[in-house]
């Protein structure tokens, strides 16, 4: 009992920690257009401001990850969470376009610290039989938090636009602070990398091509730059075609994200173990593309309400799902496979919001569409690998059999 409460403590400050970075990430969207809009900007411009905190996001992530190892979970997760802090204060206080984007970039870093630490943290105080649970649980709060935000934002945004990020400033140091006093530096097994040299960024990339779970990389690459042609456009969608306002759009957010992460917290285990994550992806996938499709024809708020819940669930399905895999075949190395799967997602976020933005100004159904094909390919790519894996586990115990 007592050794089962000293693994769930630092998960739930670890989910504390996620909950409010995620939430400082999320309240920037029903904002984000009327911001804009004041410095004489459109969809190109959001798109980039997005793409810029992933952009930081990849390019910090393998570093990021590789020090987790290397230097310990603690000192990157709190790191990475005074960097967030002040990356929110930054943009508060911003009246220059120009130094939206630069803190953007220092938020970007601070979660590329934090999100692959945390990961590895988990996968660290877990058994692989525990492992989907406790990474649905962190990945429920980020969900949690992300949906959270917007309702936060629009609420706040009534005391004025630049509130919600000095909340979420503050709400960041508070989480640093507390991580500090009460977050113990996991115990891993083997011997700490200290005198490894640190291989860079491409060349790491190069050699995640090599390792058992690529696939699944690319799969979260692509699965990201899909999701993210929704995410990044939403509100400017929502706002232009229907008139919603920030109250609305975070309403929108917060209702149809909740759900999602109800059944992330409560569904994802049961169903990973009742059908299997290769099950739960493709279905995932093919209900995330339905929804991008019935966007399109939605009338209002109602049907907008209820497409945005379909689409968040699976998506909160599918991130956490793709995780645990990973986490299962990465072995003793999961500071470099989160911080891999970190940086393939970055890359996602980063051209899939730059892409959506121009798509937008182009024709606003264009996000939509295109995004629809790239989940569609993700698809793909995974029934493609589900079978080649099936046919190498069918050939080993083949061969098992022959040896007796």
């Amino acid at each position: 009992m007592a050794q089962k409460s000293a693994r769930q403590f630092p998960l739930f400050i670890l989910m504390a920690n996620m909950f409010i970075v995620m939430t400082g990430i999320g309240l920037v969207i029903p904002i984000m257009p009327t911001i804009i809009q004041d410095f004489g900007a459109g969809g190109k411009t959001f798109g980039l401001l997005i793409a810029t905190f992933a952009f930081a996001q990849f390019i910090v992530s393998p570093i990021a990850g590789d020090l987790s190892d290397r230097l310990g979970r603690k000192k990157a997760i709190v790191f990475g969470l005074i960097l967030f802090s002040f990356s929110q204060f930054l943009f508060a206080f911003s009246q220059q376009l120009g130094l939206l984007y630069l803190s953007r970039v220092f938020g970007g870093i601070g979660a590329a610290f934090m999100i692959p630490s945390m990961m590895a943290f988990v996968a660290d105080i877990t058994t692989v039989d525990t492992r989907a649970k406790g990474m649905g649980w962190l990945g429920a709060s980020m969900s949690f938090g992300f949906v959270v935000g917007p309702g936060i934002g629009g609420f706040l945004s009534a005391l004025g636009l630049r509130a919600p990020f000095f909340i979420a400033g503050a709400a960041a140091a508070l989480a640093a602070a507390l991580s500090i006093l009460f977050l113990k530096e996991p115990a891993r097994t083997g011997a700490p990398t200290q005198s490894k040299k640190r291989e860079p960024l491409f060349k790491q990339l190069a050699l995640s091509a090599k390792k058992p779970y690529f696939i699944l990389l690319v799969m979260m690459f692509t699965l990201s730059f899909g999701l993210a042609n929704y995410q990044s456009t939403i509100s400017l969608y929502t706002n232009i075609k229907f008139g919603f306002s920030p109250s609305d759009i975070s309403m929108l957010m917060v209702v149809g994200g909740l759900i999602g992460v109800i059944v992330q917290a409560f569904v994802l285990d049961w169903a990973l173990r009742t059908f299997g994550e290769i099950r739960v992806m493709n279905t995932m996938l093919i209900v995330a593309a339905a929804a991008m499709v019935a966007l399109l024809f939605a009338k209002g708020f109602a049907s907008v309400l209820i497409v945005s819940a379909f689409f968040f669930t699976a998506a909160s399905l599918l991130r956490p799902t793709i995780n645990t895999t990973v986490s299962k075949m990465a072995g003793s190395e999961q500071g470099f496979a989160a911080g891999m799967n970190n940086a393939y997602m970055s890359i996602g976020n980063m051209v899939g919001p730059a892409l959506a933005g121009a798509l937008f100004d182009m024709n606003m159904a264009l996000p939509y569409i295109f995004g629809t094909i790239i989940i569609l390919i993700t698809l793909l790519i995974c029934i493609k690998w589900s079978r080649s894996l099936k046919k190498k586990r069918s050939s080993s115990s083949a061969s098992r059999s022959t040896i007796r």
